[in-house]
This record gives C-alpha cells, sequence and structure tokens, in this order.
C-alpha cells in the first residue's frame, strides 16, 4: 500500500477557485485534476487525496522544478524538515553544525519572529490545511464510492496540520471547507478552543475511517486514536485541564484493536522495511520511496544530515552513496548521558575511546557515535564534535537493500505513530492516575525489547516523571518529539534541566517561559490585522 501515496502524487493537482463558472471546465491535460473533475473517475480522487498526504513530506509536484512554496532550495523548508528542526535542535538530542540564517538561533533557544524555519512551517501546515479544505469541500459535491472515508482521511490530516499548529504556536488562524477558498483574513482561535475542535473532529470522523491496519499508509481509525491520546496526553499544557483517564481510553483502543504488535528489532522502525504489515509497531507514517518520493527531504534528510565523511559516513552506516555526509545534524553529550548508562557500561571512568559506537551499553536503542570530541566548542562548531546518531538507516533492518532502492533517496518511512508510544502514553497517564504497578507494566514492556529481556526491568517505585520523560527519549529520540515532551514536564525553557547551549550558554541555562511556544510568523502579523502575536515576542 506504500505505492498508493506514491505513486498518485506525481500528476499534478490544480484546485480551481477562482469562480463558480470555472468548476465546469474540462482539463486540457488529461493529467491535470480540476476541483469541478474531482467525481469524474475514482483514481482522482485517490490522486487529489495523495496531494495532501504529501504535502507533509515534499516539497511539491516533484523533486527540484515544483515546490508548492517559493523557496531558494524548495527541499530545505519542507514540512517534515521543518518540523524536525523546531521540535529536535530546540532540544538535547539534536543540534545543527550548518551556518543557514535561523539555524543558530533553534540550537540556542534565541529565535525570533523572523525565523526562517517558523515562517515555513506555518506556512506549509497552513498550506495542508486549505488543500484539505478545498478537498472535503469538493469532494461532498461527488458520489463517488468511499466518498465518506476519503472525507474523513482530508479532516484527519488537517486535524494533524491543527495539532502541530496548537501544539507549537498556540493561537493560529483557522479555517475549515465552510470558509471556502479565496483572499480573505482568517480568524485567530485561542489554544484551548483549538484542542477542543481537534478532539471534537477527530471523535465525529472515527466511524468513517477505514479498520485499523487495512489501508496503511493512509490514515485509519488507529491514526485517529493515537492523535487522540497525544492530544489528550498534553491537554494541561493546552487548556489548563489534565486529561489523562482520556489518553489512556484510547490508547486502550488501539490495543483492542489487536492489530498491532511491537518490533522484535528496535531497529526495523528505522530501516527501509519499517512499513505496516512487514513492520507490526508501525501504525501512522509519512511514506518515503527511493524511486517514487524523490528529495531531499524525510528521512533521507535524517540520514545525509547526520552523516560525515570520517565518524558516520552514509555509505557504511545507512547504505547510500550519492550525495552523502551532509555532517550537519548530531546529538549534545547531555542526551547521551540519558541514553547511555555510562556508570553502569564503564563505571567510575571516562567513556573510553575504544568503543566509540558504546556497544557495551545493554540498551539495544543505542545508535550513538562518539566524534572528535564530547564537548561542542560553540553551536556553530564543525559536525565533527559531539556524539554522531545514526538511528535511521536506508536499508532494512537485515542489511540488505530495499526493494525500491536508489543511491541518493532512502525509502524507509518516518513514524509519526507506533505502538511503543502506545505503551509509553497510557504509562505516563497511568502514572499520572496514581496506578504505578500498571505504569511499570507498560514501560517494561518497551524496555524487555530493548535490552531483549527482563534485566532492564524497573519496578514501580522507579516510575517517576523524570524516568517517564527520559525513557521516551531513548525510545523516541530524533522522531520530532522531544520539545513538546520536555514542555510539558516543565524542563524546555526552565526547569532543573540543562543541556550544552541551551539559552546560548556553554553550559546550559533557563531562557524565558514564553519560548515553550514559539512565536507567530512576523509575515503573519504584518498581513493579517485578526493576528495578534504571542505573548513576549512583541
Amino acid at each position: 500500500m506504500k505505492k498508493y501515496i506514491l505513486s498518485s502524487i506525481f500528476l499534478a493537482l490544480l484546485f480551481v477557485t477562482a469562480c463558480t463558472n470555472d468548476l465546469d471546465i474540462e482539463p486540457k491535460d488529461p493529467n491535470f485534476i480540476m476541483s469541478g473533475n474531482l467525481g469524474d473517475d475514482p483514481a482522482y480522487m485517490d490522486q487529489a487525496l495523495a496531494k495532501i498526504y504529501a504535502s507533509f513530506n515534499l516539497s511539491g509536484q516533484g523533486a527540484n522544478g515544483g515546490a508548492d512554496i517559493a523557496a531558494p532550495d524548495e527541499n530545505f523548508f519542507t514540512t517534515m524538515r521543518a518540523l524536525w528542526n523546531l521540535q529536535e535542535i530546540t532540544t538535547d538530542e539534536a543540534i545543527c553544525a550548518w551556518g543557514d540564517v535561523g539555524i543558530a538561533d533553534l540550537n540556542t533557544q534565541t529565535w525570533s519572529p523572523s525565523n526562517p524555519f517558523l515562517t515555513a512551517l506555518y506556512q506549509r501546515l497552513s498550506l495542508s490545511i486549505t488543500y484539505a479544505n478545498d478537498f472535503i469541500n469538493q469532494a461532498s459535491k461527488t458520489d463517488i464510492e468511499k466518498k465518506d472515508q476519503y472525507i474523513a482521511e482530508a479532516r484527519f490530516l488537517r486535524a494533524m496540520a491543527y495539532y502541530w499548529l496548537m501544539d507549537l504556536f498556540a493561537n493560529p488562524p483557522f479555517t475549515t471547507e465552510a470558509d471556502g477558498v479565496g483572499k480573505f483574513y482568517p480568524q485567530q482561535i485561542k489554544r484551548a478552543d483549538l484542542f477542543n475542535y481537534i478532539v471534537t473532529e477527530l471523535k465525529d470522523i472515527e466511524g468513517d475511517l477505514s479498520a485499523p491496519g487495512t489501508v496503511y499508509p493512509q490514515a485509519d481509525k488507529a491514526a485517529a486514536w493515537m492523535l487522540l491520546a497525544r492530544t489528550y496526553l498534553n491537554s494541561e499544557v493546552y487548556t489548563g485541564t489534565a486529561k489523562w483517564d482520556s489518553c489512556r481510553i484510547y490508547c486502550d483502543k488501539v490495543f483492542e484493536s489487536g492489530v498491532y504488535d511491537l518490533a522484535d528489532d528496535y531497529r526495523q522502525n528505522f530501516s527501509a522495511d519499517n512499513d505496516f504489515p512487514r513492520n507490526p509497531e508501525m501504525i501512522f507514517a509519512w511514506a518515503v520511496d527511493g524511486i517514487n518520493s524523490q528529495g531531499y527531504v524525510g528521512t533521507t534528510f535524517l540520514i545525509e544530515s547526520s552523516s560525515d565523511a570520517v565518524y558516520i559516513r552514509a555509505e557504511d552506516y545507512h547504505g547510500l552513496t550519492e550525495n552523502t555526509n551532509w555532517n550537519g545534524n548530531r546529538s549534545r553529550k547531555d542526551f547521551m548521558n540519558i541514553l547511555v548508562d555510562t556508570l553502569a557500561t564503564y563505571g567510575n571512568v571516562p567513556v573510553p575511546n575504544d568503543d566509540p559506537e558504546f556497544s557495551r551499553a545493554a540498551d539495544g536503542r543505542v545508535y550513538l557515535k562518539q566524534k572528535r570530541a564530547t564537548n561542542i566548542p560553540t553551536p556553530s562548531a564543525s559536525g565533527d564534535y559531539g556524539i554522531g546518531v545514526y538511528k535511521f538507516t536506508a536499508r532494512n533492518h537485515d542489511g540488505t537493500e530495499a526493494e525500491n532502492y536508489h543511491p541518493a533517496f532512502a525509502s524507509t518511512d518516518f513514524p509519526i505513530f507506533r505502538l511503543a508510544d502506545t505503551y509509553l502514553m497510557r504509562a505516563e497517564a497511568y502514572h499520572n492516575l496514581g496506578n504505578n504497578d500498571l505504569a511499570m507494566a507498560d514501560i517494561n514492556e518497551v524496555r524487555e525489547r530493548a535490552y531483549g529481556d527482563e534485566s532492564g526491568n524497573i519496578t514501580a517505585i522507579e516510575v517517576t516523571d523524570e524516568f517517564i520523560l527520559n525513557e521516551r527519549a531513548r525510545e523516541f529520540y530524533y522522531e520530532a518529539q522531544r520539545r513538546t515532551d520536555l514542555v510539558r514536564f516543565g524542563q524546555f525553557t526552565n526547569g532543573t534541566y540543562k543541556w550544552q547551549w541551551k539559552g546560548n550558554s556553554y553550559d546550559g541555562t533557563t531562557v524565558e517561559s514564553y519560548r515553550d511556544i514559539f512565536p507567530i510568523p512576523a509575515d503573519e502579523t504584518a498581513a493579517n490585522p485578526n493576528i495578534d502575536q504571542n505573548e513576549g515576542y512583541n
């Protein structure tokens, strides 16, 4: 099913919105689909829906020549790349060596409303919402079979875009299919109101989505349950009121479906054969294909930006051989100390140079490598400094080439929801509901996979906020979740946890708490009189 999305995204899609009469025009080119022709052929619905899916991971209609939003480098400011930067290099898990405008600000938590990555993600998510609004509006006028399922998927994707806008920017402009498409100034929605909208929308479409595990990589009921669980997980951040039992309920629905299981090998989640059902853990992901979705985006970006010519050569660690070793992203030593229990592994001595890949660590989730030096002397120091990460690979998890192998582009899907997150979200909910025995059981399910046996199991008394936060880091590093988790636990801007170059300090320091939320981009506040800037950024 991976090719459902990937084989159709390059068929050009044109939503005509200028005037009603235009909708009766037949397309001159059969490869173009116009809004008024959406119901002419069931394949058109597939192709139009695929455009919305693709908008989260690709630049546009095709690599190097069809970006939906103009940019000097059309790959640089795609949704997934910008989202990953905001969620990862603003934290302990990553830091980027590149000198491009805006990156240093994210590395050190010193961004302003003019940061280009903020603008890019804000515009990209807004564009995905526009695509979904128009699709829903036009699809509702057809009588195509499975119309309700298609519309439900578009509504899910719109809800996901709004979730990230709510999480990152708090109070974005708000539109639905009822607003149509045209030139007007959208009204701003408050974060708590957007929370309620997302929850209501996901519950409303549940009955029209496909059964769990039947349409991967499209969204199904389980994907909606996972987004609901994640939304409820952060409810106190978004609304001021915790909803732990609601989070648990939707995690339970995923388990009760009986469709998913933890992959036997942790690495399969980040390998070319990580798609469901080959990988029983993957619930929802951005589909990536080395032949049909080429671009320096998605997991190709993660692999190449994390590789270098000396310490983590892409051709050695990942199987790619063209345009490799960008030497940008790596981790900070503070995260290494979370992932690798150096005291248990090495005793009261520094990490020895004869174990650069931490092979003695008992936790099988360690895909790190020491570089020239553990400490990073400046925020923009060479990528040779810090802790290398090679978690994602373009090879299958057994080391063989992908069936759709390309030397420059990965075929590894980027995980959005996988079953390990269901376990750890429910564990956090149980912990906050006062049942550490059940929380312990869920955490140990994940840790037994990581350790290969019960040697890494914990007891109920060890289930603390700090342990849960650290366990999520060990399980989900480089999966664009870290900032959200740190905010939820009060450790992103202030708190007791500091990492190297946090707040532009070598040893790390706290920053203003208003930076738990990013600013509305300056271009938006200047253009739309209905938008007020987030507190602290005026």
